[in-house]
């Protein structure tokens, strides 16, 4: 009988301790509550003073974020500089000489290691970085969870393939999407990201010289500073009217064929995602909504956890 007993007092231990791990490989909420109190208000107080130098920064923070998610989930990887022995993912191609905002980053990350030692992940720094940034230009807040570790390596072959292209069209798009756990209007309302930000007449060229569904006089404004040949890294914001506002006018573009991406347009172009689109395009609280729930959705793609993964003194660098 005694033993008996203590065969199981020995199994519910067992138990109440995986059960105990299973619950700590979970993001939750305000993770560094009492281990690093001061971090959202660190966060916040560098994103506002980026904005104020730069209103761009928020939406290359937010690209940075979702490229960082769709590799190997939220997971810090992209921060990771190239070495002589280690290959990163910022020369991949979506990324080179594109993804920028690595510096306030970095700056977040000194200010947080001068108060909370070797205690905040950079992946979760970078995740609290991009709602700051959606939040600050004037778009929707949320509660980011947290408690995500950093990559010890990154994956270049990965972020060629996985990150989704401004020329795919709207199945292939929904395919990436869904090795991702997300949906088609997962897709959709992320998209509405591009309503800030700009791009690179490189990746907008085809559209306005080549494509049919267009509105005729947004192709040739855009024409202006995207020739034909030569100018690849001229600039044009991905909103027509705010884009430096997170607002629903992209939407509204989609709506007027004015998408600057074949990527945007292709979710309003008499297909799948044309409805909602249009709810987005009259209704900005729904999208508010449905952005914040999907960003709290996308933050929690393969996240390192426990003791996977470590905590980086260096964003750039593994220790």
């Amino acid at each position: 009988m005694a033993t008996f007993t203590k065969l199981c007092v020995s199994v519910t231990l067992s138990i109440i301790f995986l059960l105990a791990c299973c619950t700590n490989a979970q993001l939750v909420n305000n993770f560094y509550g009492t281990t690093c109190p001061s971090l959202q208000t660190t966060v916040r107080n560098t994103m506002t003073s980026a904005i104020k130098n730069e209103s761009r920064i928020g939406a290359s923070i937010l690209r940075l974020f979702f490229h960082d998610c769709f590799v190997n989930g939220c997971d810090g990887s992209i921060l990771l500089d190239d070495t002589a022995t280690f290959t990163g993912e910022k020369n991949a191609l979506p990324n080179k000489n594109s993804v920028r905002g690595f510096e306030v980053i970095d700056t977040i990350k000194t200010s947080v290691e001068a108060s909370c030692n070797a205690t905040v992940s950079c992946a979760d720094i970078l995740a609290l970085a991009a709602r700051d940034g959606v939040f600050l230009l004037g778009g929707p807040s949320w509660i980011v969870p947290l408690g995500r570790r950093d990559a010890r390596t990154a994956n270049q072959t990965a972020a060629n393939n996985q990150i989704p292209s401004p020329f795919s069209d709207l199945p292939t798009l929904t395919s990436m999407f869904a090795a991702k756990g997300l949906t088609a209007n997962d897709l959709t309302v992320l998209s509405g990201a591009h309503t800030i930000g700009q791009a690179k007449c490189l990746l907008f060229r085809t559209r306005i010289y080549n494509e049919t569904n267009i509105d005729p006089n947004f192709a040739t404004l855009r024409k202006t500073t995207c020739p034909l040949s030569g100018g690849d890294t001229n600039l044009a914001p991905l909103d027509t009217l705010t884009p430096t506002t997170f607002d629903n006018n992209y939407y509204k573009d989609l709506v007027a064929k004015k998408g600057l991406f074949h990527s945007d347009q292709v979710l309003f172009n008499n297909g799948s995602q044309d409805s909602l689109v249009s709810s987005y395009s009259n209704n900005s609280a729904t999208f508010f909504n449905d952005f914040a729930a999907a960003m709290i959705k996308l933050s929690r793609i393969s996240p390192l956890t426990g003791t996977n993964g470590e905590i980086r003194k260096n964003c750039r660098l593994v220790n």
